[in-house]
């Protein structure tokens, strides 16, 4: 990796898109430190303090929404419109024929994610006012003209980024909305590791206790970062024969290839989606102002879908890790859905039959279709309990030793997932290159 990265600055091209991002990723860095006209500050920290469930909300906008600043929503409105447009390619032939249109159909799906993007920015903008408001966070109270400058300095704040990850695609090392996800979740580790420090090595007076501290945060990191390089690199191989055919006075055809079906077919998605899905409710209740005692249903709810609280096996807290079990459901169901929108096995092989490959020892067709089905439900099955063993450790360790943490296995599958994709375009880039040095001489 390192061995990449330090050849790609020797080219002046890469050299210049690598220096283009990490200048973009500094303006996004810069810019979570702008705060919002309009909001006590002071008092939202302490109704933060207060709130539960809302830690992962804020790793993923860099900390910027703990400090009310103008990217308070980040890329999130981004995110979740891409995910709307992807599932709406399904219930709408229309947008399934702009998907496979080629570059003008990604160019019109890409315009009308932005659209949304804009629309869910100010949707969530309101809601947030609206629960500010109510719970006495808005300087002056809920007003017209300062409902309105802090709706348009959010839905600004998101445009801007989702036009920054743009830019960073195209002129600079690629996965631009990856990239300042990246930044935003790494922002935070230091201060994460600075409280586990703290807990754990600084607090306890027994040397045996530090030491344990030490190897304990060590252990659950370094096996955190190789299952999810092993689970990112993981893919199970069809084989693919190609059949000979005559074409003039040559005979071509004959090769054989393969299928590479990842076993983390759906990455990141079916995490983010399930945890989304989780603290939605939480998110909600906190902003109508459900009290987080635990005497009445709701509030049981809350409790219940906040990761924080599960794996507590003191004062009877364990019952409440019931969640992880919903959790668990969740990411389950979602790796099979999205597997199924983003891969089509009746399409790879009716595409295979076109073009005179077939699957050795299985017939053309649906034997095909069914084949690959087999296999890719297989596949996604151990790449989601992979993915589930990921999240839960981390859910583990803080439940179990009440060492609370903003970063988790979704945070550290999105680095390593990003790290690794970024260092394989960068590879690639390079040996393009090295290919027109080679012909041009």
């Amino acid at each position: 990796m390192f061995d990449t990265v330090k050849n790609a600055f020797k080219v002046k091209d890469i050299r210049n898109k690598l220096l283009y991002t990490l200048l973009c990723l500094l303006i996004v860095r810069i810019g979570c430190a702008f705060p919002v006209p309009g909001i006590d500050r002071d008092y939202f920290q302490l109704w933060l303090a207060e709130k539960e469930g809302l830690g992962f909300l804020d790793t993923l906008t860099g900390g910027s929404f703990s400090q009310m600043s103008i990217f308070a929503l980040n890329i999130s409105p981004y995110i979740t419109s891409s995910i709307v447009v992807q599932l709406l390619t399904i219930v709408f032939p229309k947008l399934e024929e702009l998907q496979k249109d080629g570059e003008t159909g990604k160019k019109k799906i890409a315009e009308l994610s932005r659209y949304l993007t804009i629309v869910l920015a100010v949707i969530e903008s309101i809601a947030l006012i609206i629960g500010f408001g109510n719970s006495g966070i808005l300087e002056g109270g809920l007003k017209f003209w300062n409902a309105t400058v802090i709706t348009v300095s959010f839905t600004a704040g998101s445009a801007f980024l989702m036009w920054l990850g743009e830019r960073i695609t195209e002129k600079g090392v690629g996965n631009g909305i990856s990239m300042i996800l990246l930044v935003n979740i790494v922002a935070s580790l230091p201060n994460d590791f600075s409280n586990l420090v703290k807990k754990f090595v600084i607090n306890p007076e027994a040397v045996v206790n530090k030491v344990l501290g030490v190897v304990g945060i060590a252990a659950v990191a370094i096996v955190l970062v190789v299952l999810v390089i092993l689970l990112q690199d993981a893919q199970r191989k069809i084989p693919v024969q190609y059949a000979k055919k005559v074409q003039g006075r040559k005979m071509v055809g004959g090769q054989g290839s393969f299928i590479p079906l990842k076993v983390n077919t759906a990455g990141v998605i079916p995490v983010i989606f399930a945890s989304s899905l989780m603290t939605t409710p939480v998110i909600f209740m906190s902003f109508l102002g459900v009290s987080p005692a635990r005497a009445h249903f709701w509030p049981k709810v809350a409790y219940l879908l906040t990761s924080d609280n599960w794996f507590n096996f003191k004062d009877g807290e364990f019952k409440y890790t019931l969640g992880a079990l919903i959790y668990v459901a969740l990411l389950l169901i979602f790796a099979y859905f999205y597997t199924s929108i983003t891969f089509n096995p009746m399409e790879v092989a009716n595409n295979m039959k076109k073009q005179g490959g077939f699957i050795p020892g299985i017939r053309p067709g649906r034997p095909t279709t069914e084949y690959l089905s087999k296999v890719l439900n297989y596949i996604v099955l151990i790449g989601a309990v992979a993915l589930t063993i990921i999240s839960l450790i981390p859910m583990i360790f803080s439940g179990a030793f009440q060492a609370k943490v903003s970063f988790g296995g979704t945070s550290i599958i999105i680095i390593a997932g990003v790290i690794l994709e970024t260092i394989k375009q960068i590879d690639s880039q390079l040996l393009v290159r090295q290919y027109k040095g080679f012909l041009n001489d």
